[in-house]
């Protein structure tokens, strides 16, 4: 946690200083200041110093001007974990700011937010947990009070996604999702419906009912909206998310080792959505966002939809079902249909689609589509470039429609082993007639090892980008408006 304060505590100091110039360090002798020096020669990034029942943790800050400043803040970030992690091995809890040299404002936020992000951890059923938590305590002049606070909501956005993908579906079941978004909806600030079964079933949504007829535990859609008073966009933004609690595969059953174990993963793509709605609603963003998320289980039950099945769409499509795995796709499009009645300026979908994507892009980026005009698509990776969480775009071109025409229905499920990610994508775009992009998350959304600030498991790939979108088109709509 960050925390403002004009007297912070002096246990322990994190500085932040010109490598180039030692003499700005006004704690140390020449002799020490020499020993720092060697030390910096051994290439060393973090240097502990105890002086005076005081431990300084020296860190020597050094902004390459050559860098793309994107480049440079996402290296900042990562520089924070690093951080971090020496904190957490001295086991301290309190830790104060320096800064000696030009460092601005900018470059000393997303340090704090790489140390801020760095903390999470998922101890729930841990008997005995050993949590750590560290507050960072910083002067008012080096940092304002809102952009302490953003760093905390941010922090906590990602946190509160982190931990519903990290829950098993043990208890995170459709309907007890339902129940954690209605409770999250209510402490930021936007509403929260649910349909139910009979309610689903009474709408024909088709791709949702058949992705869940081998659970014995009921689907839900929800509908999340914010619209502040004095919204800036006339027409709702509308993100949709992935919403499969647990994904067996069906009865295309999956390999049960580095892959179904870790499924609990698969509704990544509507947690980013909720963590972002938080976000956005609890900064009282003056912009109008709807969520969309349908959320099943995909299980190999005795009514499970088999291979080769036809099922009828929400809009009316009929869908040749080839392989039961690949079910995403089936209740993302009927969110996507849902989303129609909005009539929205543009919808952008989040989902742990294919392993095509992983495959192209590894864990470093989303795969991002879709028909948006090129103004928006600039926006997106704005956003993700200068969040870290970055995108790059595949084409939808005509000739991948044909990968998903079907012999007996109006479309089937499933392409051929080329450009997986790409017919995933092509398969949605069916079902849209407005501005639209499509996120397969595959790769950045979970990962088995910790990576850098995001961690082990769970990286909440999405909100920070979401959250920067929406901020830089209030500003953008503002900007307009005044001119």
């Amino acid at each position: 946690m960050l925390q403002i304060s004009s007297k912070p505590p002096k246990k322990a100091i994190l500085v932040l200083f010109s490598k180039a110039n030692l003499n700005i360090l006004p704690f140390f002798d020449i002799e020490e200041k020499k020993t720092i020096q060697n030390k910096l020669n051994d290439g060393m990034q973090i240097i502990s110093y105890n002086k005076m029942q005081k431990n300084y943790f020296l860190i020597p800050m050094e902004i390459d001007a050559t860098k793309k400043e994107d480049s440079v803040h996402e290296k900042l970030r990562i520089q924070g974990n690093s951080i971090f992690k020496t904190f957490k091995e001295h086991k301290e809890t309190e830790v104060s700011v320096e800064v000696l040299g030009d460092i601005s404002k900018e470059h000393l936020a997303s340090l704090l937010l790489g140390i801020s992000l760095s903390e999470y951890e998922f101890l729930k059923y841990r008997t005995k947990p050993k949590a750590y938590s560290l507050t960072i305590f910083i002067d008012a002049l080096l940092l304002d009070e809102a952009t302490v606070n953003e760093l905390n909501l941010i922090t906590e956005s990602v946190r509160i996604t982190k931990d519903l993908v990290n829950e098993p579906v043990s208890f995170l079941t459709a309907a007890q999702y339902s129940k954690e978004i209605q409770k999250i909806g209510e402490a930021a600030g936007f509403s929260v419906i649910v349909l139910d079964q009979k309610e689903i079933e009474a709408e024909q949504m088709g791709g949702v009912i058949a992705v869940n007829q081998g659970s014995s535990a009921p689907a839900t859609f929800n509908i999340l909206e914010y619209k502040p008073k004095k919204h800036l966009n006339e027409a709702p933004l509308v993100l949709v998310g992935k919403g499969v609690v647990f994904d067996t595969g069906g009865l295309s059953l999956k390999p049960t080792r580095n892959s179904m174990d870790m499924m609990k993963s698969d509704m990544a793509g509507s947690a980013a959505v909720v963590g972002a709605m938080y976000a956005i609603a609890k900064s009282k963003l003056p912009y109008h966002v709807i969520g969309l998320i349908p959320a099943v289980e995909n299980r190999p039950g005795y009514e499970a939809v088999c291979p080769g099945d036809v099922i009828t769409m929400y809009d009316g499509t009929t869908v040749e079902v080839l392989d039961t795995d690949a079910e995403g796709r089936l209740i993302l499009a009927d969110a996507l249909h849902y989303a129609k009645r909005y009539n929205p300026e543009l919808v952008l979908d989040f989902a742990t689609l294919t392993g095509a994507a992983l495959r192209a892009i590894g864990k470093e980026a989303g795969v991002v589509m879709g028909n948006a005009e090129k103004s928006i698509k600039k926006k997106i990776k704005r956003a993700a470039n200068s969040t870290g969480e970055r995108v790059v775009e595949l084409p939808l071109w005509d000739e991948y429609g044909d990968y998903m025409k079907s012999d007996i229905a109006d479309l089937k499920n499933l392409g051929p082993m080329d450009a997986g990610a790409i017919t995933a994508g092509k398969f949605l775009e069916h079902f849209v007639d407005y501005p639209w992009m499509h996120f397969d998350i595959a790769g950045p959304a979970y990962v088995a090892s910790n990576y850098n600030y995001r961690g082990k498991w769970s990286t909440a790939y999405g909100v920070r980008l979401l959250f920067k979108f929406v901020q830089n088109q209030c500003k953008d709509v503002s900007t307009k408006t005044e001119n």
